[in-house]
């Protein structure tokens, strides 16, 4: 399956939901119905469009693998270039410090997704947790953490609700 049919799946909110759902272990389509506040008919037409399309099969699981070997297919040829990398975040970050952040948007990127490895995904932070992290990048440097932490959600690194941040963007190796 190709990465653009995994987006396509997961385009319509009640499949993410349901998708999400099965991912945490619900493993009926009652619990599945539980866990997302959608209807009996809502689920089970989500169900078939995920099964139809390979991303869950039949005992009700997710097909880890699918989406790897997606995301493995979809990567640039070769990837990224780790020198080019660590030669934009050398020039931006010494001895731990974020001195200032690249006012070039794919340099900000490149920053901001090594600062963004500080966090453990599939973790929620709460707002001081994240704020502290983010201090000691700071402390010393030309940029407020506060302004990182806007950069961090604004570039699709961080979401944030109520207060509590988690980690949704960013590199993850898919191969181990």
């Amino acid at each position: 399956m190709k990465a653009a049919e995994i987006v396509g799946l997961l385009a319509e909110p009640e499949r993410l939901k349901v998708l999400s759902a099965l991912a945490l272990g619900a493993r009926t389509p009652a619990a599945v119905v539980a866990a997302t506040g959608l209807g009996a008919r809502e689920v089970g037409r989500a169900l078939q469009k995920l099964q139809a399309g390979g991303l869950v099969d039949g005992a009700l699981a997710v097909r880890v693998e699918v989406i790897k070997e997606a995301a493995i297919a979809a990567a640039p040829p070769g990837g990224a270039d780790p020198d080019v990398a660590d030669e934009v975040v050398g020039r931006f970050v010494r001895d731990g410090r974020l001195l200032s952040m690249p006012a070039q948007d794919a340099k900000r990127r490149q920053v901001l997704e090594f600062l963004v490895q500080s966090f453990e995904p599939g973790r929620r932070f709460p707002e001081r947790e994240v704020d502290a992290v983010l201090r000691a990048w700071t402390e010393g440097g030309g940029i407020d953490h506060v302004a990182v932490r806007r950069y961090l959600v604004d570039h699709g690194l961080l979401a944030r609700e109520g207060g509590d941040y988690w980690r949704i963007g960013g590199w993850v190796d898919v191969r181990a």
